[in-house]
């Protein structure tokens, strides 16, 4: 049971929740499989939660260090046709995406 009472959703449910909001085509036969899978790594996850960590300082990334720049100098752009000479397709002198959000076009 969750807290709000209500039962918590299967390890499959989960995989198929999370598989169509990453819009992807999974089965429930795969759903299945990966199923427990996941929950195995949620579980793991759910150990740290014992971690004491009173005092610790919370990380904005993996390395302590300080970042180490380059200058920001102004400098010639790529030519348009070298910038999109490995582009799957192509407008004028602009990349051609799929639409993602909204539906099909």
């Amino acid at each position: 049971m969750t807290a709000a009472g209500h039962s918590a959703p299967s390890p499959t449910d989960t995989v198929l929740q999370v598989a169509a909001l990453a819009r992807l085509d999974m089965k429930p036969a795969e759903a299945a499989a990966f199923g427990p899978q996941l929950a195995a790594i949620l579980a793991q996850f759910e150990v740290l939660t014992a971690v004491d960590v009173e005092g610790i300082e919370p990380m904005t990334g993996a390395s302590a260090g300080e970042n180490v720049l380059r200058a920001d100098d102004p400098a010639p752009s790529l030519p348009v046709d070298a910038a999109l000479a490995n582009a799957p397709s192509r407008v004028d002198d602009f990349y051609r995406v799929p639409k993602t959000v909204g539906g099909e076009e």
